[in-house]
């Protein structure tokens, strides 16, 4: 039995990352359309990208713990978030991946929780 339409998201991330993948079976699990975008075949748009800081913060969107993040230097860095969105759009691997998008709700990194939650207000 498929999913009603209106339970619908779309995943940005890296096909080989984990995190991704957690994501992407969390939702097959629970039978939800999946949309997803492999950020190395396809990156993710300037007004996407920017769609996701202005609702979580672009610090949010930076993956603190990536080895890109600490080749950098950017932990030294005060950045505003402009630059921020701007070194996310040159290098997808300092994003905090995944990044999952439920109409317009969205999420960066794990988040098993509010995902449970938007499938739990959505009606069947």
């Amino acid at each position: 039995m498929a999913a009603p339409a209106a339970l619908r998201v779309q995943i940005f991330g890296l096909a080989d990352s984990r995190p991704t993948q957690a994501s992407l079976r969390f939702f097959k699990e629970r039978r939800v359309d999946v949309t997803f975008v492999d950020l190395r075949k396809r990156p993710i748009a300037p007004g996407e990208l920017r769609r996701f800081a202005e609702r979580l913060g672009a610090a949010a969107l930076l993956d603190t713990d990536g080895r890109e993040y600490k080749d950098l230097g950017l932990g030294y860095m005060r950045l505003g978030d402009d630059e921020i969105v701007d070194r996310l759009l040159s290098s997808n691997r300092l994003l905090r991946l995944p990044l999952v998008r439920f109409g317009e709700s969205v999420t960066a990194g794990p988040a098993d929780a509010t995902w449970k939650a938007w499938l739990a207000a959505t009606p069947k």
